[in-house]
């Protein structure tokens, strides 16, 4: 099977917020022109690959009304407070279906808001200030009767931007750089002033944070194992919740002043890799990602489903724990990305798939978008005999049984591979043999995939494989998100004060061009510190059950409506 790409133009701007996510091969962690002729086939047909989005794009007249829609989810995540450190793409997936989505993109990136809560979004430049005002829906109110207001966004913006260090908070950016909030014309309007020109304004407050978090207690623990549905504010409202069983289900919210939700019910089931495919070929789940050899295979003879499949603003990547005892030393860290042939782990990744791609070689930017540069590329190369000698030159000598020793202690290393999937199996022994060349021991610690919200927030690993998972296009506004030695998002602990003070700096300049190049400069800097390396960024591959299940796919950039998706006619 070969995939092609359907040309077309990609709005001109950054990657985007990074919300992290496992990296089962294949799995989707989509929850959501015609797109159902881009980059929609048959099973067995040659598979297109859109650039915006293939999710069925359907306005709301064309749907029916009443259906149900479940889906496999890797992880119920123990942190349901997407604004906390803790939080994870999965903790998003079931955050929006019961709260706030304030803002929209469409598969290009491109913004609007969601008129159910936002009827008017300006912006302006006044005295060298971006000044944004949001008009709320006059009906707009959480399910406690409390009302969304401007006090809302005042809250959020100081619950996020930093200045409050008992909050662990999973990204300041842009949130920082606000210098006040305050109401416009009447309560339900804010206006939301930043203390310069800034570009991508449009990637905040796309959530709101309840102002019933009223404290760091609640900001941080409140939400563990825990939904409160009674803060809520949607098309669709908690009906029932199992974290021991990882299940949550929603159905439409009596209380929602909006467009009426097009499903009866929307059910997440916590699942394994295998269990996924497996329910989706029962008829148990109406839709999985299909991105790997073995996933796409198992559904192929399926009849009457469809694949859509799109570009994916995503990194998979593999990180380093500078934490850990022996990765402590940057030499070392320099020789272990050296010593790992990232092609063959694309290939692995895509073997099957018929999909190709170059290796990614930026977390800031994607190949697709203009300014992007081979940065990771530029700076580490496949080179076992170098990787040799960067590990001698750190003091460690190669043992009698090939792995290297250090006053006393082995080079060894655990792997953590979360789940089932075949996938990442063969990619997690291939990364071992690839170790075991240049004397590392190499050793592969299988947990199950409900397990990462635990890992990452232990930082239980010394080589970790995992996700950055793009939420919004707007991604050099959250350089500080992957590269600030203090970022909860920097699993690898990398950083130092220095790239600090410059990535403070790179925040101030207003001119997003101007932005992107001197982030490019910076990025360089950043992963010459060796704590985060990309091999692939591949497909979003979403096998559907129904090819008449609308606004719901392989969403590339874009953030649909939640009350959207539906079946048509």
């Amino acid at each position: 099977m070969k995939i092609s790409f359907r040309k077309s133009a990609i709005a001109a701007v950054t990657a985007s917020a990074l919300i992290l996510s496992g990296c089962a091969g294949g799995d989707s962690g989509s929850s959501g022109s015609d797109s159902s002729a881009d980059g929609a086939s048959a099973p067995g047909e040659e598979l297109e690959v859109s650039l915006d989005g293939a999710y069925n794009e359907q306005d709301r007249e064309s749907l029916a009304k009443g259906g149900e829609l479940t889906l496999a989810i890797l992880e119920i995540s123990e942190q349901q407070n997407p604004f906390q450190a803790d939080g994870t793409l999965y903790t998003n997936n079931v955050w929006k279906f019961y709260n706030p989505q304030m803002t929209l993109f469409n598969g290009k990136g491109e913004f609007e808001p969601n008129n159910d809560y936002l009827t008017d979004v300006t912006d302006e430049v006044v005295d060298g200030k971006t000044v944004v005002t949001y008009t709320i829906h006059e009906d707009a109110q959480y399910n406690d009767g409390t009302p969304i207001d401007w006090k809302s966004f005042e809250h959020t913006w100081k619950f996020n931007n930093g200045e409050n260090e008992e909050l662990n908070v999973s990204s300041t950016d842009g949130y920082e750089l606000i210098e006040s909030v305050t109401q416009g014309e009447n309560e339900k309007q804010a206006v939301v002033t930043f203390k310069q020109e800034y570009a991508w304004w449009q990637g905040l407050f796309g959530f709101l944070l309840p102002t019933q978090v009223d404290s760091a207690e609640v900001y941080n623990e409140g939400y563990i194992n825990e939904l409160h549905p009674e803060w809520g504010a949607g098309p669709y409202k908690v009906d029932n919740v199992d974290f021991n069983t990882g299940t949550v289900s929603f159905v439409p919210n009596e209380n929602w002043w909006g467009d009426e939700p097009k499903l009866d019910r929307v059910t997440f089931r916590q699942m394994e890799s295998q269990a996924s495919i497996n329910a989706f070929k029962a008829g148990e789940v109406d839709a999985t990602g299909v991105a790997s050899k073995d996933r796409l295979a198992s559904v192929e003879d399926m009849d009457g489903i469809e694949i859509r499949t799109a570009i994916r603003p995503s990194n998979i990547l593999i990180t380093l724990n500078s934490e850990s005892p022996h990765l402590g030393d940057i030499k070392v860290r320099e020789a272990i990305m050296t010593g790992i042939d990232r092609a063959q782990l694309a290939t692995i990744r895509f073997n099957g798939i018929g999909y190709e791609e170059e290796l990614p070689g930026s977390f800031t930017l994607y190949q697709t978008q203009e300014g992007y540069e081979d940065i990771f590329g530029e700076l580490v190369q496949f080179d076992v005999e170098k990787a040799k000698s960067l590990l001698d030159e750190a003091g460690w000598t190669e043992g009698s049984n090939g792995v290297r020793e250090k006053d006393g202690e082995t080079l060894t290393l655990n792997y953590v591979l979360l789940g089932d999937d075949p996938n990442s199996r063969a990619s997690a022994s291939a990364t071992q043999k690839m170790m075991r060349d240049i004397g590392v021991d190499l050793q592969i610690q299988e947990r199950p995939s409900s397990d990462f919200s635990k890992v990452i927030t232990e930082r239980s690993f010394d080589v970790f494989p995992m996700g950055f998972t793009s939420s919004d296009p707007f991604g050099v506004a959250y350089f500080g998100q992957t590269y600030m030695s203090d970022s909860e998002l920097n699993q690898s602990g990398t950083g130092t004060e220095e790239l600090d003070a410059k990535i403070e700096e790179l925040q101030q300049i207003g001119d997003g061009d101007e932005q992107i190049a001197r982030a490019n400069e910076l990025e360089k800097e950043a992963l010459g510190t060796y704590g985060i390396m990309p091999f692939a960024n591949g497909p979003d591959m979403v096998a559907v059950a129904d090819p008449k299940l609308a606004n719901y796919g392989a969403y590339s950039l874009a953030t649909v409506g939640v009350e959207d998706i539906g079946y048509m006619e």
